[in-house]
């Protein structure tokens, strides 16, 4: 309430008004409005598509909002389930599983790749999944869930999932992804084009239609809040004449708010390699730091990818408490094209997390004094 009150306030201060309703276009840059109190028609020179998205089910399977569910439906439950089967461990999946867990709810994951957290650096996976089971979630990592065997009723949720066998629990959540909001807007109209249900852009976020632009989970990519954010920020500066550098994909922080958290930015080392990039890699766990031992919670590590021959920082993997904040370093650095020892050379505050980025920073070219 009190963020969303205070976006408000910004609205008002910056003399922005906001029609709620429901919108759809009615030509390339004009919009009719249903709102509570009627149809409302508005007209402009430019126009930003920021329609977001929704929580995408499996083919045959029917949200119920009881037994089977959304992340949306999760959200606005009342009461906790006695237990849960989780399919899907991108980020949406291992936050509810581990949120869940937390809250005393018995919690199987399910994932149709071969491991959890699949998008993130094979290392970060295997951190998260054995920290997952030794907390007592149950991780089930390449197996398919059989969609037909998926039976609701009042008391509970049945499935069966391919080399684990029958297993049951309150809820079924499924957090397969998300897919973009372009339905019933009224695209038809315009010339904007859709493309496997995404909204296609240009680098400058524009459409097929000159004076309408798109940007957040409607364009695809990475569908993290500050991603759109900056987006936004993009498409804003170009329509007001300005010439923003082009937006750079792999330098977006990655963040999963699960416990232990995840963050990244750039390659990974398996993606380098396949990219046929020479790299030099450092690590520093943080069971070997100061500040979490002083937290109690010393599982995880940073893992610096590096060039080999420049020495250029082009990814950072973390796993643990706390990283969602302290990527922000290698972002900055990868941003500006440090190097690795660049990073480490920086004094690091002690006793802190951020020691952990020097350390692995400085490992990089076998300088970690602390390992």
């Amino acid at each position: 309430d009190q963020l969303t009150k205070g976006l408000q306030f910004l609205m008002k201060k910056n003399r922005i008004e906001v029609v709620e309703g429901t919108g759809r276009f009615a030509a390339a840059t004009e919009l009719v409005v249903e709102t509570q109190t009627g149809e409302r028609r508005l007209a402009a020179q430019d126009v930003v598509i920021a329609t977001g998205s929704y929580a995408r089910g499996l083919p045959g399977v029917e949200f119920d909002g009881t037994r089977v569910l959304s992340s949306d439906h999760a959200l606005r439950m009342e009461r906790l389930p006695a237990s849960a089967v989780v399919v899907g461990a991108g980020a949406v999946g291992l936050e509810f599983a581990s949120m869940w867990h937390d809250l005393g709810v018995q919690v199987t994951l399910v994932e149709a790749l071969p491991r959890i957290a699949p998008l993130e650096d094979p290392e970060v996976s295997q951190a998260i999944a054995r920290s997952f089971e030794r907390r007592g979630i149950k991780v089930i990592a390449g197996a398919k869930l059989d969609l037909e065997s998926i039976k609701a009723g009042a008391g509970g949720v049945r499935m069966s999932v391919e080399g684990a066998g029958e297993l049951s629990a309150d809820v079924l959540l499924l957090a397969v992804g998300r897919g973009a909001v372009v339905e019933g807007i009224g695209l038809e109209n315009t010339k904007v084009k859709v493309e496997k249900g995404l909204i296609v852009v240009d680098d400058d976020l524009r459409t097929a239609e000159p004076h309408v632009y798109a940007v957040g989970d409607v364009v695809g990519g990475y569908q993290l809040a500050h991603v759109a954010g900056h987006e936004g920020i993009h498409a804003v500066e170009v329509i007001t004449g300005k010439r923003p550098h082009p937006l750079d994909y792999n330098q977006m922080p990655r963040c999963t708010y699960s416990r232990p958290q995840i963050a990244s930015v750039g390659l990974s080392e398996e993606q380098a390699k396949a990219a046929g990039v020479e790299i030099k890699v450092g690590k520093f766990p943080f069971s070997a730091l100061g500040r979490a031992m002083i937290n109690n919670d010393t599982e995880g590590f940073v893992k610096i990818v590096a060039d080999a021959g420049s020495g250029e920082i082009i990814g950072t993997h973390m796993v643990g408490h706390g990283v969602t904040d302290i990527i922000a370093e290698p972002v900055l650095g990868q941003l500006l094209e440090g190097t690795a020892w660049e990073l480490g050379l920086s004094v690091h505050a002690h006793p802190s997390l951020s020691e952990a980025v020097g350390e692995a920073a400085m490992a990089v070219d076998g300088m970690s004094i602390s390992t």
